[in-house]
């Protein structure tokens, strides 16, 4: 039984049902003046505030307008929206915004083994909902203020100390809460670079890299992404030839290849960013998802010329927008500055509820937990997509992603749209490539995959006949 449709209505929503009916049958047309508040309490045999309360919230909602002093009106009607209309272009070109439309713009119900985001039944709910009573119940200043340019100091503390735990030196003081990872990114590129200078990003890298950078106007070039890291080789001729002012990479669980940067490679990295003035932005906004912290950057560089940022829509909601910079002092008060500009003061509710779920005990044991069911979830995934003659090419240690092989020379854009059809969301290779070489690969978040073998299954079997 749909318990949504058979709880019965208040009295409030039977007058409101009582207008809308109305309006829909046109006995109340665009301009007609509704009945007054006292006429239909009498009428309809229940309390003036109920009809007040009623006819307020069908202002709420659009549907009636209210002229003080003459009463209450039935608003102009809009043409009724048409899903088709604002469904997204499945003829889009495969760029680095295709799979972000896609995941984003289609229903909840649609199964989405192409976004980068877990599930919702996924997440820590409950902790979720206590520090929502918790916020609630502190002071105004939570619920109604801008927060502070630098961020809510105690959350500022708890990321230092999380950020030591991973090898990362990053006092409080040093640390910058931004409303996200991608804006934590984009107030770095509007300090550092200008149009027309040259950005290196992995190849494959994380496709929203690649779109924040075309929004930056910057020449964006690439370098092959190993199970260690860049390829040395190519990363040390890029510098030479390209001369890039900044490189953007994720180093502790790598997007999408779900790699890891070995001890080596980043020593070689650092040296090589010294010897060509690189500075390097360090993404690490999958490091609760790590059993064992694996090397970063900006651990071994002390924050001089690694930026390190991160965010908490992964782990904890990608509701809660709040991310955050780690950065060398004498480039605070420029970003600080840049941060005023574009979004004045800080998201405090939402720096005050992510505070309330990271300083809960509570949390450690769900992310411990999340990190067992992600390993479950990538053997078993894993496994199941073999049979379907799909091969992961890392084995990765963490994360949610599986960057796999597609069988027969198949082209991963095609299989994407043709997945489109039958209402699933895809990642083809090609959205993560800068040089376009990877035409042959797909991206799989594995805790996305429930609803999703058996589409596959078929289009696969599809075109092998």
């Amino acid at each position: 039984m749909n318990t949504a449709q058979s709880a019965p209505q208040s009295r409030i929503e039977r007058v409101m049902a009582t207008i809308a009916g109305r309006i829909a049958a046109r006995s109340l047309v665009a301009g007609a003046r509704l009945p007054s508040v006292r006429g239909f309490a009498r009428s309809a045999g229940v309390s003036v505030s109920t009809v007040v309360e009623a006819y307020n919230r069908l202002v709420a909602a659009g549907s009636i307008v209210s002229r003080p002093g003459s009463g209450f009106y039935v608003a102009p009607q809009l043409a009724p929206m048409q899903l088709s209309a604002v469904e997204p272009r499945r003829d889009r070109a495969i760029d680095p915004l295709w799979v972000s439309r896609q995941s984003l713009e289609a229903d909840d119900a649609v199964p989405k083994p192409g976004c980068g985001w877990l599930p919702g039944g996924w997440m820590a709910e409950q902790s979720l909902r206590r520090a929502l009573r918790t916020v609630s119940r502190g002071g105004i200043e939570a619920l109604a203020n801008y927060g502070a340019p630098l961020g809510l100091p105690p959350l500022r503390q708890l990321i230092s100390r999380r950020l030591g735990e991973r090898g990362v030196e990053a006092p409080p003081d040093q640390i910058i809460l931004t409303e996200s990872g991608t804006q934590a990114i984009d107030l770095i590129c509007r300090f550092l670079v200008e149009p027309g200078d040259t950005v290196l990003v992995d190849d494959p890298c994380y496709f929203n890299f690649q779109a924040l950078l075309r929004a930056h106007r910057v020449r964006v070039v690439s370098v092959p992404y190993t199970p260690d890291g860049p390829d040395l080789t190519a990363f040390a001729a890029t510098l030479a030839a390209e001369r890039p002012r900044l490189y953007i990479t994720n180093s502790a669980v790598h997007n999408p290849t779900g790699a890891t940067l070995s001890p080596v490679t980043a020593h070689r990295v650092l040296k090589l960013a010294e010897q060509h003035g690189l500075t390097i932005i360090e993404d690490d906004i999958f490091a609760d998802f790590e059993h064992t912290p694996a090397p970063r950057l900006a651990g071994f560089d002390g924050l001089d010329r690694v930026i390190e940022i991160g965010s908490f829509s992964k782990t904890l909601s990608a509701s809660l927008r709040c991310g955050f910079i780690a950065t060398r002092r004498d480039w605070l008060e420029p970003l600080l500055d840049l941060k005023i500009a574009t979004m004045f003061g800080g998201a405090r509710l939402n720096e005050e509820l992510v505070y309330a779920v990271l300083s809960d005990g509570r949390f450690h044991r769900h992310a411990e937990a999340l990190r067992q069911r992600l390993e479950r979830a990538r053997r078993t995934v894993g496994d199941r997509l073999r049979d379907l003659g799909i091969t992961p090419a890392i084995e990765p240690r963490a994360g949610m992603f599986l960057w796999c092989r597609l069988p027969d020379g198949r082209d991963s854009a095609d299989l994407a749209r043709a997945a489109l059809t039958h209402g699933m969301v895809l990642a083809p290779g090609n959205a993560f490539s800068a040089a376009q070489t990877a035409a042959g690969f797909m991206r799989f978040n594995v805790a996305q995959m429930e609803a999703s073998f058996g589409v596959l299954g078929q289009l696969l079997g599809t075109a092998q006949r």
